[in-house]
């Protein structure tokens, strides 16, 4: 076996090094260059697998993402999309394979101590709790409160958050119900902004946003990655956003990752007919809805 294919199979296996990138190249030279490896990936799935019955949502799932990347994760419905979020989370067990975060195995790490945040397609905000009050249980401050900490200290963390995100005071003694879905959105980035997670997990937080208000509100979600550079995966079916919200694309059919590049190359450069078809199908799916 030649030098380059023994080490390009050591690579392929370490848990956070992996081949390609957008981010940068360290370029390994014998007289010539012949292999490229991506810089450290902060988040890494090895051969993840998680089965509901007879049912395998995800099928030894390879992948590898930088610290302060945003991923978009795309496919048809039952792919396994969600599911990979859940495992990331810690809401979901994997049946084998493993998760790694800043080089660490977290299997066994409980969802409180993952670092991880996740926004769910409803938001999940408190009802009966209003957006923020240092003095009470809110649906901004509980997570601190939680902490013990005390209201000048929240006060101190959370009215710049509130502002950055665009949070106004007037929004402060309201409920979820009383507020857009846009305003509905701040809030839940900013509830999970109070822990200072480094993975940022988003499930289709735009599916239920009426059209007017779904490009404001990825604008909204584009801006705060730039500012904040949070570690984030997302999930759409809607190709648009990933297109527009993407540092990179990964396609997953069948519970696997097809192809995982950036926008521009998964749309000149498909890897396989799959990918090539499901591009080709959002791009008339989306001309026949847009007339």
């Amino acid at each position: 076996m030649s030098l380059h294919h023994l080490l390009s199979r050591i690579i392929a296996n370490l848990p956070n090094v992996h081949q390609g990138s957008p981010a940068g190249f360290l370029v390994l030279c014998f007289g010539k260059p012949f292999i490229s490896i991506r810089t450290v990936a902060f988040l890494s799935l090895r051969a993840l697998t998680k089965r509901f019955g007879f049912v395998v949502a995800v099928n030894q799932a390879n992948l590898d993402v930088t610290s302060g990347e945003f991923l978009v994760l795309v496919g048809e419905s039952g792919c396994g999309k969600t599911t990979t979020l859940r495992l990331i989370a810690g809401l979901e067990i994997p049946d084998s394979g493993t998760i790694f975060i800043d080089g660490a195995p977290v299997n066994d790490v409980p969802v409180g101590r993952r670092s991880v945040q996740m926004i769910f397609q409803n938001f999940a905000l408190w009802p009966h709790m209003k957006v923020f009050d240092d003095r009470g249980y809110t649906n901004l401050t509980l997570p601190l409160k939680v902490r013990k900490w005390s209201s000048d200290k929240i006060s101190t963390f959370l009215l710049p958050l509130a502002q950055r995100l665009g949070i106004e005071d007037s929004f402060f003694q309201r409920k979820p119900s009383e507020l857009s879905g846009g305003q509905q959105q701040r809030v839940a980035l900013g509830r999970a902004m109070t822990t200072s997670p480094q993975i940022l997990l988003m499930d289709e937080p735009l599916s239920n946003i009426d059209p007017p208000n779904r490009l404001k509100m990825r604008g909204e979600i584009k801006k705060f990655h730039q500012e904040h550079r949070l570690t984030t995966l997302y999930v759409t079916h809607n190709l648009a956003d990933g297109m527009a919200l993407a540092d990179r694309i990964a396609v997953m059919r069948d519970g696997r990752f097809e192809q995982v590049d950036t926008p521009e190359r998964l749309m000149r450069q498909p890897a396989t007919n799959y990918v090539a078809d499901f591009f080709r199908a959002e791009e008339l799916r989306y001309r026949s809805i847009s007339g």
